[in-house]
């Protein structure tokens, strides 16, 4: 008995412990994970345990990596997918159709693997719908896809994530366009919704996450300008920022009058000049008298100026002068970019000032409205106050009440994972000795004095008989013990070991005779 409890406590204790192998294998999506490792694990004799749900194979802790490193040499896990290497098996002789589906199958096989590569998703079924070429153009389609996500439990696909696992399958696909396809995740949501997208009002997520970035920045900025007047946790500042994402482009043709004479450019300049005189001679139809030779002149024997005046003819002048002269005209172009500041509005708190006096006691005082000045100012630089942009700024002085601090208490010994590997390491010494002090004390303690009693026992009735022998003519000898004593112990032993108060019997009786 103690031999067989020894050995099983010995068992017991070197029993090993187990930690978990290959994690997550479901058969839910057809894997056969599960049953390709247990068999190898069976072929390699390693022991092992499959926990509830066949989720998880545990093996011994000694043998995890080892053992991990021989199972991937064999290709395992596979994940359940099946991509290209489906086409390395492919039979001679087989149709077109099927080489079509085991392309397809492998496509959609390779494309689940990179989705599933993101953190947030555990598995992932993409379905391809490629139509067969056609020549007519008219009658061309183009193909679609289905994408389903089973999420990680309290993982969640933001809408960046959503349109890479979009673009992922559709630059994928020949011809394939990111509108047709749909993601969708185990719950039933449409997570690839461009309507959605539509009544963010032209704001998507990237624009939110840009005001969020800038408001943040201000407000470090301002805090970390401040911080070293007012102490660190004494001031809090809070930007918010209007921006203005309108890409707008803008001409102006701007026409302005000549200021000065003498900054006109001439641009082009026309003179027109004319004279005519009248003529008192006869003037008529051509003909015999008109064609006439002129008579001879006769020279007047004295001159008179005033009949030259008389007999000259009257002459008409006039003159036209036109000057063109260069517009004043400026032409710009300017194009406002996206992300503009309209309008920045920044909120700053600011604690009372603390004062130590002499003995080290502190006490906190209002700030007086310089140092309200110089903290304004200052938050001015940092936020880059505009005045024409219509900028605002706010600077209060309060105190600031301490948030009580959350006292987090300590984990229990009970209750800590290391505390308890070693309260088993140290329980397993502990019951082996506990049960080696209980068979030593019911068991072999006893069977020891057992054994040792009667061996002092036989001893002592063999000297007694033989001095018994010896001194029996002498009976009539004064004894050292009295009769009832004797008597009890001649009872003890006969009850103890009655061999040998027989023999003494016997012995005595051969001597009478």
């Amino acid at each position: 008995m103690v031999v067989a409890l020894m050995t099983t406590f010995w068992l017991w204790s070197q029993q090993p412990e187990y930690r978990v192998l290959f994690s997550n294998l479901s058969n839910k999506d057809g894997s056969k994970d599960g049953g390709s490792i247990i068999a190898a694990l069976e072929q390699m004799n390693i022991p092992y345990k499959v926990t509830e749900g066949s989720s998880a194979i545990m093996v011994p802790a000694s043998l995890v990596n080892q053992t991990r490193l021989k199972i991937a040499a064999m290709g395992l896990p596979k994940g359940g997918n099946v991509g290209f290497e489906l086409l390395e098996n492919q039979k001679f002789g087989v149709s077109q159709f099927v080489e079509h589906v085991n392309f397809q199958r492998a496509l959609e096989g390779e494309l689940e693997k990179s989705i599933q590569a993101i953190d947030a998703v555990q598995v992932a079924r993409v379905h391809l719908a490629i139509p067969k070429s056609n020549d007519f153009v008219h009658e061309k389609q183009l193909p679609t896809a289905s994408v389903l996500l089973n999420l990680n439990t309290g993982y969640s696909l933001n809408e960046q994530q959503i349109s890479a696992v979009v673009h992922l399958v559709a630059s994928a696909v020949p011809e394939l366009t990111a509108t047709n396809v749909t993601v969708v995740d185990q719950s039933g949501n449409l997570l690839s919704d461009t309507a959605k997208k539509n009544n963010l009002h032209g704001l998507d997520t990237n624009q939110l996450k840009y005001i969020e970035d800038l408001q943040q920045s201000i407000s470090m900025q301002v805090e970390s300008i401040i911080t070293p007047i007012v102490g660190a946790s004494n001031v809090h500042a809070k930007a918010s920022v209007d921006v203005d994402f309108a890409n707008v482009e803008q001409a102006d043709e701007i026409y302005k009058p000549n200021q000065k004479q003498d900054e006109t450019t001439i641009r082009s300049m026309q003179s027109n000049e004319s004279q005519s005189s009248t003529n008192s001679t006869a003037s008529g139809v051509p003909g015999a008298l008109s064609n006439q030779p002129p008579a001879n002149a006769t020279a007047p024997l004295t001159t008179d100026s005033n009949a030259n005046a008389a007999n000259s003819a009257p002459t008409n002048s006039q003159k036209n002068i036109t000057t063109n002269y260069e517009v004043n005209k400026t032409i710009s172009y300017s194009q406002k970019n996206m992300g503009s500041i309209k309008r920045l509005s920044l909120a700053v708190v600011v604690n009372n000032k603390q004062l130590v006096d002499p003995k080290g006691k502190i006490s906190y005082r209002p700030l007086n409205d310089a140092e309200k000045q110089e903290i304004s100012d200052l938050a001015k630089q940092a936020m880059g106050f505009s005045e024409a942009r219509g900028d605002t700024i706010s600077v209060v002085n309060s105190t600031f009440i301490n948030p009580a601090k959350e006292v987090i208490p300590e984990l229990p010994v009970w209750k800590n994972q290391e505390y308890i590997n070693l309260a088993k390491e140290l329980m397993k010494f502990v019951v082996g000795l506990i049960v080696l002090f209980v068979l030593y004390r019911k068991a072999v303690k006893p069977m020891v004095l057992k054994l040792t009693r009667s061996e002092s026992k036989t001893k002592l009735v063999n000297e007694r008989s033989t001095a018994s022998s010896e001194n029996h003519s002498e009976t009539s000898a004064p004894t050292n013990k009295g009769y009832k004593e004797n008597l009890d112990e001649a009872k003890l032993l006969a009850q103890s070991n009655p061999k040998a108060v027989a023999s003494v019997v016997t012995s005595w009786a051969n001597q009478n005779e």
